[in-house]
């Protein structure tokens, strides 16, 4: 990845950022539906395994397995700061708050992301255009979720709101392990080893925690979690860190909410809200000045080809 190329919105940019907006707003129906029957260290026992599983082989033909290990202690900080630690919250959190207001919370990791990118003395992350951007997304997620009213009651709701803005801030600090220590790392091998090394862990904790039997529609959603979400999320989110920076991989997070409401409204007959029809908009706009700053590029320098992440 070229410096010049670095943090730039190409057409590859933007499929890579639409296919992660998609891919990880399935998790709130998918875990919502899981925690019905499993615990949550079960699942994240199930999809980082079954994640781990699916990449292994991949991993051993491209001999991607070895450069990981090398570093080895970096790419179990990388697993526990974005999966081992989120994956837990986010299935505890959903046991007590709706999805919509899950997804609101996460969407703050452009936020995050953009002051720890700060502090690391890239000033551009906090320009007019862009902090404008960062917060008319956020005034869209807002809007999308408090448009048909927030229902959030009970003792734990205060705990839960907490654990997810802890993950919306492991979820910005993750990339940066990534552009920072492990660039030079095939991404498909610190992956691998990292699913292997979290599920590994909470497969005990799976079994002590685990009391109910399992559901077909709980599993149905665990196995869709560790294959769209897991697996083949993993290798889309590399690509796109590689693509635009570690600063600017996170906007997604503005559109999955969007895409959550949507798939319940399509799958389990929601109503569309005008907080939807409302907030849309905002957050593409939001998300389009944060990762540009209102510029449009119409032709790109001779020479600057694309970068390719290598799995």
């Amino acid at each position: 990845m070229t410096a010049a190329a670095a943090g730039r919105f190409t057409t590859r940019a933007w499929i890579l950022f639409a296919a992660m907006a998609i891919i990880w707003g399935l998790p709130y129906l998918f875990i919502k539906q899981a925690v019905d029957s499993y615990s949550p260290a079960s699942i994240v026992a199930g999809r980082t395994l079954i994640g781990a599983l699916i990449l292994l082989p991949f991993a051993i033909r491209a001999k991607a397995l070895r450069p990981a290990w090398r570093k080895i202690g970096w790419v179990l900080a990388f697993g526990a700061i974005e999966i081992a630690g989120p994956f837990l919250l986010l299935g505890h959190a959903e046991q007590t708050l709706p999805s919509g207001l899950t997804g609101l919370l996460v969407a703050t990791v452009p936020l995050f992301a953009a002051i720890i990118a700060f502090t690391r003395g890239d000033r551009s992350v906090l320009r007019p255009s862009r902090a404008i951007g960062l917060a008319v997304g956020f005034g869209g997620v807002a809007v999308i979720v408090a448009g048909p009213g927030l229902a959030v009651g009970g003792p734990g709701a205060l705990l839960a709101i907490g654990e997810l803005l802890l993950v919306a801030i492991c979820y910005a600090i993750a990339p940066f392990i990534i552009a920072t220590k492990l660039k030079d790392v095939p991404s498909l091998g610190s992956i691998t080893l990292a699913l292997a090394a979290v599920g590994l862990f909470y497969l005990p904790i799976a079994l002590l925690t685990q009391h109910e039997v399992p559901t077909a529609s709980s599993t149905v959603s665990l196995v869709l979690l560790g294959v769209i979400c897991t697996a083949v999320a993993f290798i889309v989110f590399f690509a796109l860190i590689d693509t635009v920076g570690p600063a600017r991989a996170p906007l997604f997070t503005y559109v999955n909410p969007v895409v959550a409401i949507a798939l319940g409204a399509i799958i389990l007959g929601e109503e569309i809200t005008v907080g939807l029809i409302v907030g849309f908009p905002l957050v593409i706009l939001g998300c389009w000045l944060a990762a540009t700053g209102g510029t449009i590029r119409t032709r790109k320098p001779p020479g600057d080809l694309p970068p390719i992440a290598t799995p």
